[in-house]
This record gives C-alpha cells, sequence and structure tokens, in this order.
C-alpha cells in the first residue's frame, strides 16, 4: 500500500480497522495540522482513525503530514530577496531595487531584512477532502492506468513502476483484459521482464508488430517509447534477446516495419545478436539481412505516397481499405484528391470506422466540424517526452461543407454504436463548465502537477484580487539561477510588459527579487494586481521559468511552481500552502517553460504546460503575430474535442439527461463525480 499514491490520485488513504477508541482530542490536533496545508478528513476517516492505538495513529500522521506538506511544496522553505513582499518592494524606490540587485550579483549575498510579523491569513479557503479508500480501490489506479486509451505521463508511469516493483508476479491479477495504447504496453511489458516470471506469455498475446518490439526494447533502456527521440539502447541480456527475437518472429510484416525505423533497428539488431539464433528465428533473420544490406523492398507507405503523387484516389483507396487508422488520418487528403469519388470515400470510411479507436474517431470529427472556420490556427503539440507546441494559420483547401458534416456524422455515429455497448450510466448529470476541459489524448509529455489536468483547458479563476505565482529551486552541479517572469499582452495580443528579474513592478505586477544562487534552495515570487492590471489595458498575463544559467530542469535535484490566489496579499505568510490552487514540478530536459496563462477579462486559468527550445520571443514585431503570442492565440483558441462533448456521446449512447447531481444516478462535473481530473479514469473507462 503506497498512501503516497492514494493521496495524489484521488484524495484518499488506507487505514486498517483498529480495536481501541482514542480521545477526539488526537484526531483535532491532526485535523488542526493538516488544514494549514488546505486538507481535512471525511468523517469516515475520522471514525477509522479513532479506532487506532496511539502508536498507529502517530505512524499514520507522520507519514500523511509528510505526503501532504511534499504535493503542496511546504516541505521546503520559501525566502525571497525581500521577505516583506509584496508591500516591501512596494516601498522601495527604483534606485534602491537596482542597488541591492547589483551588490547580489557582485556578492552573492542577499540584502538584510528584518521579516516583520505579518497578519493571520484572511483569506476564506475551502479545504479539500481526504477521504478513507479501500485496498481494492487503490489497486484500481494500476489497472485504470494500464488500460488508458492515451500515452501516460512520467508520473503515470512512476506509479505503475512503483505497482509492478512491489506486487511481481502478482501484479496479473490487476492488469486490465484489454491495453489498447502500444506505448503503454512497451512500457508495463518492460516491466515485466525485469519483475516478473511470466512475462513473455503476457507479452505474446500483446505484441503484435515489429514496432512494438522496437518500443519494448526503448523502454527497458529509459528512453521514449513514443519514439519521437531516438535512445541509446543498453546492453540487453541473453534471455532478454531470446524474448525479444521469440516476439519478433510471431510478427506480421517484419520487414516493412522495420524499415520504418530502419537506423534504430541497425542498433537494435546489434544488440540482439540475430545472426546467433538465424536457425531458430529465421524471419527475423532475413529481416535484419534485408535492412542491414539495403536489399529492395517496398513499403506499404512508399505505395501509398506514389498513388497520392499520381492522383490515384482508386489505389489509395484499395490500399488503405485493409488499415483503418491510416484510412482514417488521411481521410482529409482523400476527399480531396477527386471531387468526383467523395462518396466513395466516404462509404469506405462508414465500413471501416468500427475498427477505428476512439481517440482516433473523436479527433477526426472534430477536425471535421471545425475545418472550415475562418481566421482558425491549426495546432499541433509533437509526440515525444518535451512538452512543444506549433501553431500555423489554417491554409487548408476548402471542401464542401456537406462533406464535412457526413464524416463527422459517421464518426458519431460509430462512436455512439461503440458506447452504447458498455455499462448503462442512468440518469446523468452533465456540467456546462466541462466545454472548458479537454480530452486527455495525450499524457507522455505532462508534468507532474498538484492537480493534473490537460493542457488548453480553462480553469475559472476563484474569487481573488491577487493572483501570486511562486518558484522553488536549488542548484545542481553549478550555481543555478532560474527566472520567474510574467508577461503581459492585451486583448489583441500586443505585448505591453514583462514583470521579471529587470522589471520588478510595473502594470499591477510586483516581482520578489531576483535570486541567482540556490545553493540550499531559493524562492522568487510574483504578485499581479488583478483590478491593477486589467485597468491598465492588460489582458493576458503569461507564466514564465526561465533557466538563466543554461541548465535543463532534469538536472536539477529539484525544481517546482505554481499559482495562488489570494484576495489579502499582505495576510499570512508569502508562501501559504492552503492556498496553493495549483503546484507543477518542472523535470523535463529543457530550459524555459510556461506553465499557464490567464486571462483576466475571462477570469480563467488557461493550462499550458508547454516548453520551449530557446528564449521567448515576447514582443510581436510590426503587429505579426510571432513567438509567444503566437503561443498564446493558440492556446487560447484551441479547437480540440471538449470532455463536455465526449460524455455528452456516452449519454446519448447509454444514459438520459437528469435534472441536477442530486437525482443523477452518474455525475459528470468539475467538482464531484467525474471530473476533468480523473484523467486515469476518463482514459480507461470513457476512451
Amino acid at each position: 500500500m503506497n498512501n503516497s499514491i492514494y493521496i495524489r490520485r484521488k484524495n484518499k488513504v488506507f487505514a486498517e480497522q483498529g480495536a481501541d477508541n482514542l480521545p477526539e482530542n488526537y484526531i483535532a490536533a491532526i485535523l488542526k495540522n493538516i488544514e494549514s496545508l488546505g486538507y481535512t478528513f471525511s468523517e469516515n476517516l475520522i471514525a477509522r482513525l479513532q479506532t487506532l492505538s496511539l502508536g498507529e495513529l502517530t505512524d499514520f500522521y507522520h507519514e500523511t503530514i509528510k505526503n501532504l506538506r511534499e504535493t503542496v511544496g511546504a516541505n521546503r522553505e520559501f525566502k525571497p530577496m525581500y521577505p516583506n513582499f509584496p508591500q516591501q518592494v512596494l516601498d522601495l524606490t527604483e534606485a534602491r531595487l537596482y542597488i541591492n540587485a547589483i551588490i547580489h550579483y557582485i556578492t552573492n549575498r542577499l540584502p538584510q531584512f528584518e521579516k516583520k510579523e505579518r497578519i493571520p491569513l484572511l483569506d476564506d479557503v475551502n479545504l479539500k477532502i481526504i477521504d478513507l479508500g479501500t485496498i481494492a480501490d487503490f489497486e484500481s489506479i494500476f489497472t485504470r492506468l494500464a488500460a488508458s486509451n492515451t500515452s501516460l505521463s512520467a508520473t503515470d508511469k512512476t506509479d505503475l513502476k512503483w505497482f509492478v516493483e512491489n506486487y511481481r508476479d502478482d501484479i496479473f491479477r490487476l492488469m486490465p483484459e484489454e491495453i489498447p495504447q502500444k506505448e503503454n504496453i512497451a512500457f508495463i511489458g518492460g516491466l515485466l521482464i525485469l519483475n516478473t516470471e511470466n512475462a513473455e506469455k503476457f507479452l505474446q498475446a500483446k505484441i503484435k508488430t515489429a514496432t512494438d518490439i522496437l518500443r519494448l526494447a526503448v523502454a527497458m533502456s529509459e528512453g521514449d517509447v513514443s519514439l519521437a527521440k531516438a535512445t541509446k539502447l543498453r546492453t540487453f541480456k541473453r534471455f532478454e534477446r531470446r524474448i525479444f527475437l521469440a516476439l519478433l518472429e510471431n510478427c506480421g510484416n517484419i520487414t516493412e516495419d522495420m524499415r520504418r525505423w530502419k537506423k534504430r533497428w541497425i542498433r537494435l539488431g546489434e544488440k540482439l545478436h540475430a545472426g546467433e539464433y538465424a536457425a531458430k528465428f529465421p524471419r527475423s533473420f532475413e529481416a535484419f539481412d534485408i535492412i542491414r544490406n539495403n536489399k529492395p523492398f517496398e513499403t506499404f507507405n512508399a505505395q501509398i505516397e506514389h498513388a497520392l503523387t499520381a492522383q490515384d484516389a482508386e489505389k489509395v483507396i484499395e490500399l488503405l481499405d485493409a488499415r483503418a487508422g491510416d484510412f482514417a488520418r488521411r481521410l482529409d487528403h482523400l476527399l480531396r484528391i477527386n471531387e468526383a469519388k467523395q462518396p466513395e470515400v466516404l462509404e469506405k470510411f462508414a465500413v471501416r470506422a468500427g475498427q477505428i479507436s476512439t481517440p482516433v474517431l473523436l479527433q477526426v470529427k472534430t477536425h471535421f466540424e471545425h475545418r472550415n472556420a475562418q481566421n482558425q490556427l491549426r495546432t499541433f503539440f509533437p509526440k515525444g517526452d518535451v512538452a512543444k507546441v506549433f501553431a500555423t494559420e489554417n491554409k487548408l483547401p476548402f471542401l464542401n461543407q456537406e462533406v464535412c458534416v457526413a464524416a463527422a456524422k459517421i464518426c458519431k455515429n460509430t462512436l455512439i454504436e461503440r458506447f452504447s455497448r458498455l455499462a448503462p450510466l442512468g440518469k446523468c448529470f452533465l456540467d456546462e463548465k466541462l466545454k472548458n476541459y479537454l480530452v486527455p489524448f495525450s499524457q507522455r509529455s505532462a508534468s507532474k502537477a498538484l492537480r493534473t489536468i490537460v493542457r488548453g483547458s480553462r480553469i475559472n479563476l476563484p474569487e481573488a484580487n491577487v493572483i501570486r505565482f511562486f518558484l522553488w529551486w536549488k542548484n545542481g552541479r553549478d550555481r543555478t539561477d532560474i527566472d520567474l517572469s510574467a508577461a503581459l499582452y492585451d486583448e489583441n495580443l500586443n505585448y505591453k510588459d514583462i514583470v521579471s528579474y529587470y522589471n520588478l513592478t510595473n502594470y499591477g505586477g510586483h516581482h520578489s527579487g531576483d535570486i541567482v544562487d540556490a545553493p540550499d534552495g531559493a524562492a522568487e515570487f510574483i504578485d499581479i494586481n488583478i483590478a491593477k492590471t486589467v485597468e491598465m489595458g492588460i489582458r493576458y498575463v503569461v507564466m514564465s521559468l526561465n533557466s538563466y544559467t543554461e541548465q535543463p530542469y532534469c538536472d536539477l535535484p529539484e525544481c517546482f511552481a505554481g499559482w495562488m490566489p489570494r484576495t489579502y496579499a499582505d495576510s499570512g505568510e508569502i508562501f501559504e500552502p492552503k492556498t496553493v490552487e495549483n503546484r507543477i514540478d518542472l523535470a523535463s530536459d529543457t530550459q524555459i517553460c510556461i506553465p499557464l496563462i490567464i486571462d483576466l477579462i475571462s477570469r480563467e486559468v488557461v493550462w499550458t504546460d508547454i516548453a520551449l527550445k530557446k528564449a521567448p520571443l515576447w514582443n510581436n514585431v510590426h503587429q505579426n503575430l510571432r513567438g509567444v503570442s503566437l503561443m498564446v492565440k493558440a492556446l487560447t483558441t484551441l479547437t480540440k474535442t471538449s470532455l463536455h462533448e465526449l460524455f455528452a456521446l456516452h449519454i446519448e449512447a447509454r444514459g438520459e439527461i437528469g435534472i441536477s447531481p442530486e437525482t443523477a444516478d452518474t455525475i459528470f462535473s468539475v467538482e464531484k463525480g467525474i471530473t476533468p481530473f480523473d484523467i486515469e479514469t476518463i482514459a480507461s473507462e470513457f476512451m
């Protein structure tokens, strides 16, 4: 049992039933302590804790308080340059702020100020309730993650690894019937080979292609299973090589699949020594011989490209008819090749739609529903372990709207028919706010966060006068300087200014001071006064974190950031754990991160969790959308499938709309029931 995972994922803990009856004052003391972190216990959990012995309760408390402090970031001491921030920064002149910064840069010493007594926190904070869980409910975390129909985040993989390493052969009891995502099969398969006795039998039923085996080798080498980036492969043991080759021998179209990743397969071949097993695995040996010696072999994709180049619609349809997923991904192109063939293309697509995965059908449906929208950006999140975003103008040739409607309808009808075979939902409540939250199609590059949601989702800003960004980091091998900034844009996405290490006060924003060395940890804060900033013509505030000394975040022992809504900026401590709305761990192989954008007019937080390769281009030259301006527009105008759309399809297929949450059998909302934060449940049971 791992209550750290349980709290983080479900706001639950498990405690055994005891035989004692502890006095209430013990429980009350614990509740008071965790209240400062923004949490409290449910009635059921309180009742269970009273049955523990004092020793058992003490152990439970120490474990729980440690987990909660780590969750919100309260396990670190926050000491900004100006300990009486924000008022202290407002009171000092620009000259004094500048002189203090220069002295710090020269000496690495922080200016010495007496920390004044602060009034207690006046903000009214809704506490998060930790409920009593069960072993079966905890174990369902593994089952849902493994059954996820989307790629997994680094945090998801860490949790899966804990389960496999601790359950060993008993993990097969928790395995779902289907693991629909190829990347997840590879990652879990690698863990099973290293930690169980029956991995090969499991993999024989799951591995279908040579690419599946390449992913497996990459997973066991701790690389990027999306294959977006090449991985340095480890040396495999003899029994592991035999497993790989046995699996490869039973795959179809070995050579064609290997040709797609030719260079990587040549490297893997050097590790597998296929020649040693030529007699036992002849098909595998032959495939390696073809790719190593450049023997002629025409792949499926080459045939497709030749047909597309020749504008041979019939040939393309014929080739794709056997591969439903490829058919769906190329549907737009197919419909543009020959207008006369559009009915035939749609008819073939309708026949094959049932073989296409739910995520692909949802994306194709949304694409055709919005395909001809004017002034729309096309936004892409490339595969890989680092979260990047690309945006470009929608320059697709016009496609008859009736054709677009027909393509979207085929997807919808297929999804409804598929969902209708699932268990009934009964009367359902569907929250309109879910229109602001997106479906989790890919989580592989999502950062570990207090509350994980899909990038591009919009969160209503809590009642607050000030938004406070925070950053904490500790040096890597050398001096490390991480800079916290807030870039300010008007409603037309014109860059106005930035609150940063060189511009501590402006447009209603205040920076706590630039610290350039963190041997024992350092903290920076930025306050954005909402009313004043809006009054000065600002709509969008972009939170940015930049490794000024150019160390990637993955090389630091610890680095995290987040934000807090504050009603009274000078009440309570500068870092008040109970007011933390979200916190994100920075651990990717990048130097720049943009966690979120705040829309001050609509009072929404747009979750971005984006990494940049180089220093941001804040200013948009001559009013042309470039750099961060383009990224802000892309992420605030996304046309991706919302959770409201997904759940509405399920309700149409296997439920009925109820009147209120109180009378509903199934609740889809932001606050309770199935929420946007239940990503593993959504990805495994609704996709």
